[in-house]
């Protein structure tokens, strides 16, 4: 049995001193990329690829003149056929063994490997991702299909013996799969969140029905194109098209036996409360945040700074693990303010596919308005420090670029202080009594990501014990709360940010595609 390695494609380019190679294999991507650009695609249902006059347009928010691909809008009928087909498909899929399902997503996954400069190239123009935001999605896909490949092969199918005080009964536990999947995906990481929860889905032996994003659904047409022809016809089926048709159609199925959705609260708790109405059902829901970093007097600043700067304004705050809320230590909150806005003032923006480009633009019009609106609210009850304008320049006029902002007095109760934001939006609050902002850090609703900058021991003890979120980190410079790997750092959320408390990427996550059937023999 191989051991597991995360894919790691820059920070391995960085470790070999062959960042010039990688930026090489990434231009040869970009020209490839472009003669791809605008195609036609359609929905694959049982096996088939159907084709649809009645189309959506995707184009690219760095470009809006930039026709990225056309896909179907799919009917309420033809989401009910791949409901149904994904059903029809289960019994033969289900008693697939564990070695051939495993052996499958490894073979994916090494496809996906080989290709992964085109793939990432391809999402730059999607959805706006820089190269090595683009990479990161691309390697996080690859590392999820082997990852669970392998703890499937661990576990040996989730099948264990266990012991009883009569010999004459042989008794097992086995795990099994419910049935139909509904993933529903978002645009922010097309590949790797769309790529994860279907994997842990179809390779524990369920079939699916996967939605992703109308703002980025090519991403995963490019795993659903490869899986579908190496496993019976309709065990997985791709829907592209709005959330309330193709969407609510998959939740209020009867058919449908578990849903894995990622995106916000509010979508993901209505859709809770529908598909469970009835029965009781798993609904696994990864649900956003608003993430804090605490950063003490003990602090080393540049450190600090620059782990606030990349969590904050990477992929332009559209994460739901981006840092949006800072609390900083009376003492040396002037020095490290001056740090931020200084290199954050530096920032490169521009087009995400070219080289040194740190930031692109946010995903689409509702995102833009939604960062006027902000920062109106900001500089009518705080302070901005830097940023708070959309970016109108010639070179950019045609996409959706905003500043990264940062803004400070604004009041704790402030919604721009509690309202996941998604975008480069970041709040400063001063403080004076280290407990009292771990108190501040954890006043909020949602649960996921946090940090904190200190060089005292005891503080970060303290911290890692009282702070209420899943995934936490301490004086990391290249993200405060960002870029968890698969298996080092599984990825769950606490509060309103998750509902099963067991992280993607973790040794724990399979387990909840499938339950348990307890089976004795008597002799």
């Amino acid at each position: 049995m191989s051991e597991f390695q995360n894919e790691y494609t820059w920070g391995k380019a960085v470790a070999s001193n062959s960042t010039e190679k990688f930026q090489e294999n990434f231009d040869k991507a970009i020209d490839k990329v472009r003669d791809e650009l605008g195609k036609k695609y359609p929905i694959i249902i049982n096996g088939q690829e159907i084709y649809y006059d009645d189309c959506f347009t995707v184009r690219s928010p760095s470009d809006t003149g930039i026709i990225v691909a056309e896909f179907p809008k799919t009917s309420i009928h033809d989401t009910e056929n791949a409901i149904s087909s994904a059903k029809n498909s289960f019994e033969k899929w289900s008693n697939t063994t564990y070695q051939k399902r495993v052996e499958i997503f490894r073979n994916c996954a090494d496809v996906f490997s080989k290709q992964k400069f085109f793939l990432s190239a391809l999402m730059t123009f999607e959805n706006g991702k820089n190269r090595l935001e683009a990479m990161g999605d691309i390697d996080e896909s690859i590392d999820f299909m082997r990852f669970y490949a392998l703890q499937l092969e661990k576990n040996q199918g989730f099948c264990k013996q266990t012991t009883h005080p009569n010999p004459h009964e042989k008794t097992q536990t086995i795990m099994k799969p419910f049935g139909v999947w509904g993933i529903i995906a978002p645009f922010n990481f097309p590949s790797a969140i769309a790529i994860g929860m279907t994997t842990a889905a179809l390779i524990t032996g369920n079939t699916v029905v996967l939605k992703p994003a109308s703002d980025a659904p090519l991403s995963s047409f490019q795993f659903a194109k490869i899986i579908y022809s190496e496993i019976p016809n309709g065990a997985i089926n791709f829907v592209t098209g709005s959330g309330g048709t193709v969407g609510k159609t998959i939740i209020e199925s009867k058919d449908v036996d578990g849903m894995a959705f990622t995106g916000s609260y509010e979508v993901g708790m209505k859709g809770f409360r529908e598909f469970t109405k009835e029965t009781a059902k798993p609904f696994i829901s990864e649900m956003g945040g608003k993430n804090p970093v605490i950063v003490t007097k003990n602090a080393d600043l540049d450190k600090a700074t620059d782990g606030v700067m990349n969590a904050a304004f990477g992929f332009a705050g559209q994460k739901c693990s981006a840092c949006s809320r800072v609390y900083i230590q009376n003492e040396i909150a002037d020095k490290f303010i001056e740090k931020l806005v200084e290199k954050t003032k530096k920032i490169k923006v521009g087009m995400p596919w070219e080289k040194d480009v740190f930031l692109g633009p946010i995903i689409n019009s509702n995102s833009k308005s939604k960062f006027e609106n902000a920062s109106d609210l900001a500089k009518k009850d705080g302070h901005i420090l830097t940023g708070g304008s959309v970016i109108k320049t010639d070179l950019l006029e045609n996409g959706y670029f905003v500043e990264p902002t940062i803004v400070e007095k604004l009041p704790e109760e402030h919604k721009l202080m509690k309202e996941e934001l998604f975008l480069p939006f970041l709040c400063i609050q001063r403080y004076d009594n280290f407990d009292d902002a771990v108190k501040l850090a954890n006043k909020s609703e949602y649960g996921l990501t946090a940090g904190i900058f200190s060089e005292d021991k005891k503080q970060l003890d303290d911290f890692f014990s009282k702070i209420h979120s899943g995934v936490v980190y301490a004086n990391r410079s290249a993200s405060a709360t960002t870029a968890a790997l698969v298996s080092s750092q599984p990825f769950v959320g606490w509060k309103h940010s998750g509902t099963t408390g067991k992280g993607a990427g973790g040794e724990n996550y399979l387990q909840q595609f499938m339950h348990t059937q307890t089976q004795t023999r008597c002799d």
